[in-house]
């Protein structure tokens, strides 16, 4: 574990930051977050009749929304710093969707975690596009032959270095904690998707011919990724370095967490957290062999949680009868793939949150905005999810060619489209 704790910036660098911080506290303060923050819990305590709020999400195209140009710091601990404050401001300044301004400025433990022991290591290759951002990798998969190399996985080794993360946040609490109180915010660490770590291990044709020509084997796989996932998390658990993430914090793709249905404060159990789960690798098999080969698995890791945010970017119709029955579902990812009308109906009538991630090509394809087609695209997912609670989240956004004005521009109108039917 890298143990260097030689933070600085300079006496300019410090007065900017504070400057920065002083503006993030006021923004967090205002009429405009209280009012977004009970639109969230609204959302996610299950209150009818509350507006859908509609969030960008932003780092996929961070060339464009934090472009070199817009920083001051040239230390590397006062980019790291800056880089975090800009990311709030400016998304309220030039995006203004239903985000809330954080009244803390939160950091995690420093940890370590060895997955699947000494044995396995792996790699990646990345892949970058025209302009050089990395859009694109390959595993180097350790394992070749399943029912050979299963032996070399291990138990997860786990170790928090506590000295580092108190002197970080000494050092942030000197910097700012007066203006923006410093946090430290342990998440649940143990990565419960399942098939991700599949794929990383042995590919994702391997995998798929093993589900035929060895399944044994591959139960003994997800049996392990279960017991390995379920050792971090308790690991995280028994170590005390859990603490609440129910309101302004994120469980996946940035759906915010704003609940009074978990424990208010503090330190906490697994079972007061929010937990996100998905298996989007397996979009190419059947829902026969899903329920067969994940489904139980997936169930296990998930129980533990309080409430669950469960999807990514596959389809949910088709393994609908799957995640139905995840423990403590909350929200559903509802992705252009999805049919929209099936999973309305499917959760009409129950608390569970219609999590939709509309197309991103409107944003990321055109120089501007086609506003009529987003619009109308928009309009369908809201008719679809009459009496439905339902979020509005755009991920995977790559570029928007420099125009943060076609982006501010799409949330006006998405929040135009549900003025119309929420007045």
């Amino acid at each position: 574990m890298d143990n260097e704790m030689n933070w600085q910036v300079s006496a300019e660098e410090r007065g900017y930051l504070r400057g920065l911080a002083q503006k993030q506290s006021d923004y967090a303060a205002s009429d405009v977050m209280r009012q977004r923050k009970q639109m969230w819990f609204d959302l996610n305590d299950g209150r009818m009749g509350g507006r859908p709020p509609v969030v960008i999400e932003t780092w996929t195209f961070a060339g464009d929304f934090l472009p070199e140009s817009v920083f001051h710091c040239t230390s590397k601990t006062g980019r790291e710093i800056e880089r975090r404050l800009l990311e709030n401001i400016r998304n309220y300044e030039l995006i203004n969707d239903d985000k809330v301004m954080p009244d803390t400025f939160d950091i995690a433990w420093f940890i370590d975690i060895d997955q699947f022991g000494p044995n396995i290591k792996i790699g990646q290759e990345v892949a970058k596009d025209a302009e050089g951002r990395e859009t694109g990798c390959h595993y180097i998969h350790p394992i070749t032959d399943l029912e050979r190399d299963i032996h070399l996985l291990k138990p997860p080794t786990c170790r928090v270095d506590r000295e580092r993360t108190f002197a970080w946040r000494a050092f942030l609490d000197d910097l700012f904690g007066d203006l923006l109180p410093v946090r430290i915010r342990g998440g649940t660490y143990g990565n419960t998707m399942l098939t991700q770590k599949v794929i990383q291990l042995m590919g994702m044709e391997p995998f798929f011919m093993a589900l035929y020509d060895t399944p044994d084997a591959v139960h003994q796989l997800m049996a392990y990724l279960r017991d390995n996932v379920l050792s971090i998390m308790r690991w995280v658990e028994a170590e005390g370095l859990l603490s609440v993430n129910n309101e302004n914090q994120t469980s996946f793709g940035s759906s915010y967490n704003f609940t009074t249905r978990l424990a208010a404060s503090g330190s906490a159990q697994l079972s007061d957290m929010w937990g996100a789960s998905n298996s989007q690798e397996t979009v190419g098999i059947s829902p026969e062999q899903f329920r067969e080969f994940c489904a139980p698995y997936y169930r296990t890791v998930c129980e533990p949680f309080g409430l669950l945010y469960y999807g990514c970017c596959e389809p949910a119709h088709p393994f609908w009868e799957d995640i139905r029955q995840m423990p403590h579902l909350k929200k559903v990812s509802i992705n252009r793939w999805t049919d929209q009308q099936f999973m309305g109906e499917a959760l009409r009538g129950s608390d569970i949150v219609f999590s939709r991630k509309p197309d991103p090509n409107f944003l990321g394809v055109d120089v501007s905005l086609k506003e009529d087609a987003w619009s109308a695209h928009i309009g369908e997912t809201l008719d679809a999810t009459r009496g439905v609670f339902t979020e509005i989240i755009v991920r995977d956004v790559y570029t928007v060619h420099g125009n943060l004005n076609k982006v501010r521009r799409a949330v006006e109108l998405a929040c135009k489209e549900i003025d119309k039917r929420f007045s």
